[in-house]
């Protein structure tokens, strides 16, 4: 791969900002640079001195006065559901029944999956998503279109066969056993291949039964490196559900404890209305409170709880949800992150907000180590984000004057429109004529 110098204002962060002055933080450079050599971040700091550093000819691409930062990561979203985003539907369970399950038994197809493949890494990719952790749908082939498509663009994602064997179509239902030999054939496979990580994925306690979960846990127990995701507490009547169809556990929380999934490695989407025993339960575990804004608010499930999870020591991360989401852009979702918090009294600095969809969501998956930062040794998944995008950007940036105020711009007006240029693993891509990504060397 060719070596390259990227310069323009870059920042990255080294922990989770307490404050909104907690300078120490991240580290800000107005006139920074990163090298990139082999896929991968092998200098950081002022463009003088990685100039001066760097050996031989070395392409520089200057995309100053924009800002470099790792790229996006979005650790919750369904890669079957691209055609119900924006379905209508009064709650969770009816939009499920109505749209989301006839959607995903198209996926039956390998054909339709390739297809949706490609238009879903397009669109992430467009949005400033270099990583995810999604859904695919109960059909192994789903799966294995995903991870294909994945490492054809040598992306690093993370996807899961759905495992789902009651309450849904019965072209929709796979049984405990099968849905235990597909998911290990994934695993085998898929992970570790190319920059591929497959994860164990229960839909949600309504669609497993008992034998399921536990052949999830069971999963779980030979791969314990690997993610689980799953969904948790996201609307009133599934959680009564899941109390009708678990009638021994304490809570909805317990379901998957009583099955060893309740790990520092899963990631419960929603988590929306927990009690203070469910709350103290995810902290010990180290498991992960993923919130999704944009579709908590569309199907008026509920306002996640950040400032009490944060009290009880829980683990968070910030997702789109597509398609129960309403939006691909983690700018987007930082913004109705941002209202939902204010309407309960818990006011989010921008800096936090930058963390969480970046490095915090990268420790949320057990990746800070590989993606999430401009760090030396991290892969180059980089995104450069441009404040001026559009007419309204530009006249409010002429009364910009800190960091802290354009982060603030780009959280509450940008979109995909601020996506000035996304790099993959060092290589630059770019949007055909015809919408595709491709591979810009």
């Amino acid at each position: 791969m060719t070596a390259r110098i990227l310069r323009g204002r870059t920042l990255s962060f080294t922990s989770r900002p307490q404050a909104r002055d907690d300078h120490a933080s991240y580290v800000f450079e107005q006139d920074g640079a990163l090298l990139i050599e082999n896929g991968q971040i092998s200098a950081a700091g002022r463009y003088a001195d990685i100039v001066a550093m760097a050996a031989g000819d070395i392409e520089i691409i200057d995309h100053r006065p924009h800002l470099l930062m790792a790229g996006f990561i979005d650790p919750h979203l369904h890669f079957p559901q691209m055609q119900v985003t924006a379905s209508y539907a009064a709650n969770l369970l009816e939009w499920l029944n109505t749209y989301t399950f006839v959607e995903e038994q198209r996926f039956a197809s390998a054909e339709h999956s390739a297809r949706f493949a490609t238009l879903f890494f397009d669109e992430l990719l467009r949005h400033g998503t270099t990583t995810a952790a999604a859904y695919c749908s109960v059909h192994k082939g789903s799966a294995d279109a995903y991870f294909a498509e994945a490492e054809r663009r040598n992306l690093l994602m993370i996807g899961g066969k759905v495992m789902m064997d009651r309450n849904a179509p019965a072209a929709l239902t796979d049984t405990a056993q099968s849905s235990y030999d597909d998911t290990k054939a994934v695993i085998e496979r898929w992970q570790g291949t190319g920059r591929n990580h497959v994860a164990i994925t229960p839909r949600f306690a309504i669609t497993s039964t008992p034998a399921q979960l536990d052949a999830a846990g069971t999963l779980a127990r030979e791969h314990p490196d690997l993610l689980i995701q799953t969904h948790l507490s996201e609307n009133d009547a599934e959680i009564a559900l899941t109390r009708e169809l678990y009638p021994d556990a304490r809570d909805y929380t317990d379901v998957y404890a009583r099955y060893g999934l309740l790990t520092n490695r899963m990631l419960l989407g929603h988590a929306i209305h927990l009690s203070d025993r469910e709350m103290a339960a995810i902290a010990e575990a180290g498991s992960v409170a993923v919130h999704c804004p944009t579709s908590n608010l569309f199907l008026g499930s509920g306002l996640f709880d950040l400032k009490r999870l944060k009290a009880h020591g829980v683990r968070t991360a910030v997702a789109t949800d597509i398609g129960g989401g309403t939006s691909y852009s983690l700018l987007k979702t930082l913004d109705e992150a941002y209202k939902i918090q204010q309407m309960r009294g818990n006011r989010v600095p921008p800096i936090e907000s930058f963390w969480q969809a970046t490095r915090g969501n990268a420790e949320a998956l057990g990746l800070a180590d590989r993606i999430g930062t401009l760090e030396t040794g991290s892969d180059a998944d980089i995104i450069v984000l441009d404040a001026a995008a559009t007419p309204a950007m530009q006249i409010r940036m002429e009364t910009v004057g800190t960091l802290e105020e354009e982060l603030f711009l780009l959280q509450t007006l940008g979109d995909d429109r601020a996506i000035a240029a996304v790099y993959v693993a060092g290589e630059a891509i770019c949007l055909t004529e015809s919408g595709t990504v491709t591979i810009s060397s």
